[in-house]
């Protein structure tokens, strides 16, 4: 991020400077680095700069599991990073790790000093792998757990794309007709002294109205339009996007199942890669809507004072008769966190089969839904001409 820095130099001159930092509290040390006293600090980010400061945690990791792979060691593979990172913003945050890192940090340690970058998932699986000195085979069990979310994340969302175009479209001819075709026909029919159906009627009475307040319903749509997309952004921004989808016909007992078994894959790679399971629920936190939490706590708490995982699961309704039979099963054999991979699969593939039969019938029907408001609105706009021109005959 780009910052503006009023500095007083070393004759006691006041400065404007402008520099890339991390945040407010880097750009203070980098000024301090330079033998200057810092004034003020605001930041001069523009849109361009706010989107270079996205760090994309699952090609770090992908790159950071490459290099020591190949037998670099922890400092020198970020080193390499940073030799390769084109983007400034980037660039600092990997630097900044190589240097917590000479400074006596644990790779752990020198993540959480950035919380804003790193998750709280990420920092704890590569805490658990550093006792056992397997940073690659942690990176590696992470990449593989995000790739899996990416792909459900993406089906979803492409499921969802085609029938947000045909929405989208079909109220945009919609409010084209209404707003500016109907008020045109209802000035032709007017003081003609024909009689109307009832249905043109209607309608050439909004025609009228919409003609006779065209500035008002412009601004009331401009408005609406306005509101509607900062609420679609803020719900996006915020996950809310899950709850929009559950607005579905049949789609809110689905989405409980993918978010249960987002939760099943997340646990289970936590416990394969050694956290234990108080530790592991506090980390699947994130991944949980908030609507949630307090079952999950009480899952903790539970499993603490000595209930088994799986009966605390079922009494907090965090589980199915699927789990429960997989997870009973991973108690027993003590592979719980495979059985928990496993479960995640399960509904992940269900989940899938269900996605490409319900886009199969759903697209259809809202694209005849679209089509039949359409048409309706066109038939009562000829009517009247059809009636003419039978009276004519």
């Amino acid at each position: 991020m780009r910052f503006q820095v009023r500095v007083v130099d070393g004759q006691q001159q006041v400065q404007t400077i402008f520099l890339e930092a991390l945040d407010e509290t880097d750009a203070r040390s980098q000024v301090q680095e330079r033998q200057l006293t810092p004034l003020t600090v605001k930041s001069a980010a523009g849109l361009y700069q706010r989107r270079e400061l996205a760090f994309a945690l699952i090609l770090f990791a992908h790159d950071l599991h490459a290099l020591l792979a190949a037998g670099l060691s922890v400092i020198e593979a970020l080193d390499t990073l940073v030799e390769k990172d084109v983007h400034v913003s980037r660039r600092q945050v990997i630097a900044r790790l190589a240097r917590d890192l000479r400074e006596g940090h644990r790779l752990s340690s020198a993540l959480r000093r950035q919380p804003e970058i790193f998750t709280p998932l990420f920092i704890g699986i590569v805490q658990a792998a550093e006792g056992t000195s397997d940073v690659p085979r942690a990176l590696s069990r992470y990449i593989d757990y995000e790739t899996r979310l990416q792909v459900v994340r993406h089906k979803v969302v492409s499921a969802a794309i085609y029938p947000a175009i045909l929405l989208t479209v079909g109220s945009a001819v919609s409010i084209f007709l209404l707003g500016y075709v109907v008020p045109r026909f209802a000035s032709v029919y007017q003081g003609n002294g024909r009689p109307l159906p009832w249905a043109s009627q209607m309608l050439m009475g909004w025609g009228q109205f919409a003609g006779d307040h065209a500035a008002w319903l412009s601004g009331a749509l401009a408005l609406t339009v306005l509101s509607a997309f900062l609420w679609a952004r803020l719900q996006m921004t915020s996950g809310g996007w899950w709850r929009l989808l559950g607005l579905l016909p049949g789609a809110r007992a689905r989405l409980e199942i993918l978010q249960l078994s987002r939760f099943y894959l997340t646990l289970g790679m936590l416990l394969e890669g050694g956290i234990a399971v108080q530790q592991a629920l506090g980390l699947c936190s994130a991944v949980m809507d908030p609507s949630r939490q307090p079952a999950l706590l009480a899952v903790r708490q539970q499993v603490e004072a000595g209930q088994t995982f799986s009966d605390a699961l079922e009494r907090q309704g965090l589980s199915t008769p699927v789990a429960l039979r997989l997870l009973r099963v991973g108690e027993k054999s003590g592979q719980l966190g495979l059985m928990l991979s496993r479960t995640a699969a399960f509904y992940e593939s269900e989940t899938t089969r269900w996605i490409e039969r319900f886009t199969k019938a759903f697209e259809p029907v809202l694209m005849a839904a679209i089509g039949l408001i359409i048409g309706l609105i066109v038939i009562l706009l000829y009517m009247p001409v059809f009636d003419l021109a039978g009276s004519l005959q």
